[in-house]
């Protein structure tokens, strides 16, 4: 069964689904009031993340576990988790952010 990634206006939605009218059907489903903007038939059947996209190539540190520290530290204080992840790891302002948010969506 092919994997397809679905973008649309407020989600990006990967599922595998029998052809594209089975995968707009999972967005309907889903989120009904969500408009696709985007359905592309992935050439293989998995998915994987960069963490380069997402800034997190440094190697030294596990920015999960400091990420996830600090979101714990915060109490899920989103501002204050960056304040302290800067601090902790001295990443900039956008790496920092990036960090925080993605923890944030895995559910610290």
């Amino acid at each position: 069964m092919p994997l397809f990634e679905i973008e649309t206006d407020a989600h990006i939605i990967i599922t595998w689904a029998e052809d594209e009218d089975a995968a707009q059907g999972v967005v309907s489903d889903a989120y009904p009031s969500d408009e696709v903007v985007r359905m592309t038939k992935r050439p293989r059947d998995t998915w994987v993340i960069s963490k380069g996209a997402l800034g997190l190539t440094n190697t030294t540190l596990d920015p999960c576990t400091v990420a996830r520290d600090c979101l714990s530290r915060s109490a899920g204080d989103k501002v204050n988790a960056i304040r302290l992840y800067r601090m902790e790891t001295g990443s900039d302002l956008e790496h920092a952010r990036k960090a925080i948010e993605s923890n944030m969506v895995m559910g610290w």
